[in-house]
Order: C-alpha cells, then sequence, then structure tokens
C-alpha cells in the first residue's frame, strides 16, 4: 500500500467540489443549453408586455451576470481538478517507464522559459526522429 491510499480509497471530495461536480456536470448537458435559450426567448418575447422597460432588461442583465460569475469559478474548480488528476496520472506513467527522465515529473511547476527551452529541445529530437524514418523509408 502506498502512502496515499487512505486518501484514494476514501473517495469522498468536499462539499464545494461534489456542488460544482455536479453544477459542471448540469451545465454541460443539452438540456440545459435549451433551457437557457427557452428562458431568453420567454423573456425577449415579454418585452412588449413590459414595454422593453429598464426592469425588464435589468432583468435578463443581472441574471446572466450572476449566472456567468458564478460558473467561471465552478468551471475553474473543474479544469483544475482535471488538470491536477491529469498530471498525477502521466507522472505515474513516467516513473512506471523504464528509462523515463523522472526530472521531467513536475514541469509544471516550471516558469515558463525553462519549459520553453525544454520545448525546443523535444521538437529538435522530433525532427532528427523524423529525418531519420524519412531516411529508412528512402533506402
Amino acid at each position: 500500500m502506498s502512502s496515499y491510499d487512505h486518501i484514494i480509497h476514501k473517495n469522498k471530495a468536499s462539499l464545494f467540489t461534489r456542488v460544482a461536480q455536479s453544477v459542471a456536470s448540469w451545465a454541460g448537458k443539452p438540456i440545459t443549453f435549451f433551457a437557457a435559450v427557452t428562458l431568453i426567448v420567454i423573456w425577449g418575447a415579454s418585452g412588449p408586455i413590459f414595454a422593453f422597460n429598464d426592469t425588464w432588461q435589468l432583468v435578463i442583465n443581472t441574471s446572466t451576470t450572476i449566472i456567468t460569475f458564478l460558473m467561471v469559478f465552478i468551471i475553474q474548480n473543474s479544469q483544475n481538478r482535471d488538470t491536477a488528476a491529469m498530471q498525477i496520472k502521466l507522472d505515474e506513467l513516467i516513473i512506471r517507464l523504464e528509462g523515463a527522465r523522472e526530472e521531467l515529473l513536475d514541469l509544471e511547476e516550471l516558469d515558463e522559459n525553462d519549459l520553453v527551452v525544454i520545448r525546443r529541445d523535444f521538437c529538435k529530437r522530433a525532427s532528427k526522429a523524423r529525418d531519420a524514418a524519412d531516411g529508412k523509408k528512402s533506402k
């Protein structure tokens, strides 16, 4: 057993995480999109009833602003969690792969300039590998 098995087997997310996952899942469904479109159509159709007054406009502006503001945090939370989980999975693969360079495990912690240098190195390696493959094909 590893030192973090208790975390993995516990599998109880915080209340915020559970709510964020539920909201993100719900918000990503087609029915949610169509419900939002329906609400906007109803709001637009109600314009003549309210004489397109300021309060009528304020309702949609305030509603959409609040929803957008809150969804930014929900989406960012989901993205951060997904990215962290993916990094851990990739790190596990790197550790298990014979000959892998373990110094690459925490690349996400490096500065942008350091990442550019490493990326250039990998691009050069890829170019050499393609050139070598092209040389083998032409023989």
